[in-house]
């Protein structure tokens, strides 16, 4: 039987976890024998990237949801690639392939939904013209349902990242000449306030005195500011990192105080390579960490219990060895192999009626 032509659809003009999920997405189908071609928009991260692993590519504009122009110009691209589905990989694209898909009914669409908040203009967007839905998490799926997407329509597919391999670890205490006794504590990811950056601060103030004096900050992502203090604790805003496996590892926590989140693959990539990570219990998060096992969990938004569990993992080395060693085992559960795997069925099934 061959294998469905699939036509991957992002809109996305920076490089987070869904533009990830898409490039190890195709690559790995690639692999598989699959034919993919990406559609992104021009001078996108994704759109470099896929061209360098040598994977198919078109530019398309994808301006709005409603950018009709883009949406006749994918409708010509899917039926002259002779595209079986076509896989909307955000909100924008998932509007814009839908009006471009009216009427082909032998072209099937597939939409992934990454983020926790209910989905608006479900009546228009949800209840007819997607065959199939592909949630991040049980999570995110719990939230569409309620929202009024059927159940049944939705298939949870999570997200997965590859095994690192890292040789050489970043060494934050040599590099910025912090002692040998330091605990290194790392953000990792969007510097938004969804994130919970704003938290931060408040966070690292409140560390009893001992810990406080022990604690360094190494934030990894955003435009990056070089020596920096927050509330008093010395730290480093190290910005975008191209080698973000070694620079993670480099860490002793992590803290992750987001707000929401569909599923957290930075925190994945985090346990992948040994790295405990502290998170409110929000969104798909309690799917990923094993309280009390592979890290800990804290109510949402109490403060009070993110400090109490930082500074558990600050002072108390063998804690942080025991839930690293279970972050690891853990995070195998979420292997990009396994999610790429697992979108394949979802094709086939949908192919299949």
């Amino acid at each position: 039987m061959d294998l469905p032509r699939i036509l991957h659809v992002d809109s996305g003009r920076s490089w987070r976890g869904g533009q990830r999920q898409v490039f190890l997405l195709a690559t790995g189908l690639r692999d598989l024998g699959y034919r993919t071609l990406i559609v992104a928009p021009t001078g996108s991260p994704l759109i470099r990237k896929a061209d360098q692993a040598g994977l198919p590519t078109y530019r398309l504009t994808l301006r709005g949801e409603w950018d009709i122009r883009s949406a006749r110009e994918l409708r010509a691209v899917a039926r002259e690639w002779n595209a079986d589905i076509v896989h909307a990989h955000d909100a924008r694209s998932h509007s814009i392939a839908r009006i471009g898909l009216i009427g082909k009914r032998k072209t099937r669409l597939i939409v992934t939904r990454r983020v926790i908040f209910p989905p608006k203009q479900v009546r228009l967007k949800y209840r007819h013209g997607v065959d199939t839905f592909i949630a991040i998490s049980q999570a995110v799926k719990t939230v569409m349902v309620k929202a009024g997407v059927p159940a049944d329509r939705i298939e949870v597919v999570y997200s997965g990242v590859p095994a690192p391999q890292v040789k050489h670890p970043r060494n934050w205490r040599r590099e910025r000449g912090w002692p040998a006794s330091t605990v290194i504590c790392g953000i990792v990811g969007a510097m938004t306030q969804e994130k919970g950056l704003d938290m931060v601060a408040g966070i690292a103030r409140r560390l009893p005195g001992e810990l406080f004096r022990r604690t360094r900050l190494v934030l990894l992502g955003g435009k990056g500011k070089g020596g920096t203090t927050v509330s008093g604790v010395e730290g480093f805003d190290a910005g975008f990192v191209e080698e973000i496996h070694e620079a993670v590892s480099g860490l002793d926590v992590l803290w992750h105080p987001a707000r929401s989140e569909g599923l957290g693959t930075s925190v994945i990539d985090a346990m992948a390579l040994g790295v405990p990570p502290i998170a409110f219990a929000v969104g798909g998060l309690p799917e990923v960490i094993e309280d009390g096992k592979s890290g800990l969990l804290v109510p949402p938004g109490d403060l009070t219990g993110f400090v109490r569990a930082a500074a558990a993992l600050i002072s108390d080395d063998g804690l942080r060895a025991l839930l690293a060693e279970g972050a690891r085992q853990r995070a195998r559960e979420f292997d990009s192999r396994r999610m790429i795997e697992r979108t394949a069925e979802v094709y086939n099934r949908v192919i299949a009626g």
